[in-house]
């Protein structure tokens, strides 16, 4: 049976934004919207609770996840809209968290909602306000009612993220979590860049990665592949299909695990970041202070900032990426060369194992 697909936080405050701004202009309430997501994959759905008042209005959009396991499932997203001078501006209401560490999508103060969620507001206010002749701007918030005690299911407090959810989503829709036709999709697509691209796959775990290998390596992205957390099934797919060699590039925060050996990084089978940064920095270094300060971090960019403090920030991250090829060698049996590129959305490149450097030219020949 097909599963079904459903749609992102982002996605709803979009949708939301715009039945706004259209009960604004329009003075009528809005029954129903949609918006075209960034993934070309255009939703629409009822509104609720609507209402207008002048050159305000407000609205929610339920949440759908289809037939993916999401505790947001079914929760109202409200947006208010308030026409102002100025531009857009765009902030975070009940139920929406707070940054309150360094190195997450937003800065420290504030709201939880991320950059394409930001984007897809403000692109369909803009165009509405375009069609309307409107010169102004309007503030926007976002609220989740019941979003303080929904995010206690979530990793937000640990990630640095208090009181609310987070407004999440970079393609737009949600795809349900089925391991099978997840690891099916990836062997189909390393499948296809074998037949076309040749004998170096690149793999990455998500866009993170995927915007790294272009913007930060200068590698065509139609060489590469997303692995999602599926790293161990992706190189056993890489030796099936008689690949040369991998070339695996992500965030720190994902590829850390591969230096203590884990092939599925989700948080649900681990989560050990802190400590196996920890261990990297005690490859080159007895600072047990600094060693301390490391697992109590809440991300490995808070992490990674103190071994820049402390100048040992090349050598045990080296030490890490070294470590990860060496559990890459050992799942692929060693018949095709491995290498990987860690970094950092702060730094960039902090660390290559392996063949990387060597890897990296081939996928660019």
């Amino acid at each position: 049976m097909e599963l079904k697909s459903g749609y992102t936080t982002g996605t709803c405050a979009a949708i939301g934004t715009r039945a706004a701004i259209r009960m604004i202009f329009e003075k009528r309430k809005i029954c129903r919207e949609g918006i075209t997501t960034p993934s070309g994959v255009y939703i629409d759905t009822e509104i609720h609770d609507a209402s207008f008042d002048g050159e305000s209005a407000v609205c929610a959009v339920k949440k759908y996840s289809g037939d993916d396991p999401d505790v947001t499932n079914g929760v109202m997203i409200f947006v208010s809209v308030r026409l102002c001078g100025g531009g857009i501006s765009i902030d975070g209401g009940e139920g929406v968290g707070r940054v309150t560490k360094a190195g997450l999508d937003q800065k420290i103060g504030e709201a939880a909602i991320n950059t394409v969620p930001r984007r897809m507001i403000t692109e369909n206010a803009s165009e509405l306000f375009e069609f309307y002749g409107y010169g102004g701007g309007a503030k926007i918030i976002i609220s989740v009612p019941g979003g303080r005690e929904l995010a206690k299911k979530t990793f937000n407090p640990r990630l640095g993220i208090e009181g609310g959810i987070s407004i999440l989503g970079t393609g737009g829709t949600v795809e349900p979590m089925s391991e099978r036709a997840i690891v099916e999709t990836i062997k189909t697509e390393l499948s296809v860049k074998r037949a076309n691209e040749g004998d170096y796959a690149v793999i990455a775990p998500g866009n993170y990665g995927m915007d790294f290998i272009r913007d930060g390596l200068n590698i065509e992205l139609d060489k590469a592949v997303k692995c999602s957390n599926y790293v161990g099934e992706a190189l056993d797919s890489a030796v099936d299909l008689g690949f040369k060699g991998v070339l695996l590039i992500g965030h720190i925060g994902k590829l850390i695990k591969l230096s203590g050996g884990i092939m599925n990084t989700h948080s649900k089978n681990a989560d050990c970041r802190a400590e196996l940064l920890s261990s990297a920095a005690a490859s080159v270094c007895e600072d047990i202070t600094l060693i301390r300060r490391i697992l109590a971090c809440t991300n490995t960019e808070e992490a990674v900032s103190l071994l820049k403090q402390r100048g040992i920030c090349d050598k045990a991250i080296k030490y890490a990426a070294d470590r990860a090829d060496h559990y890459m060698r050992l799942r692929t049996g060693s018949r095709l060369s491995t290498g990987i590129v860690m970094f950092s959305s702060v730094y960039g490149i902090l660390g290559m194992g392996g063949d990387a450097e060597r890897l990296i030219k081939e996928v660019k020949k």
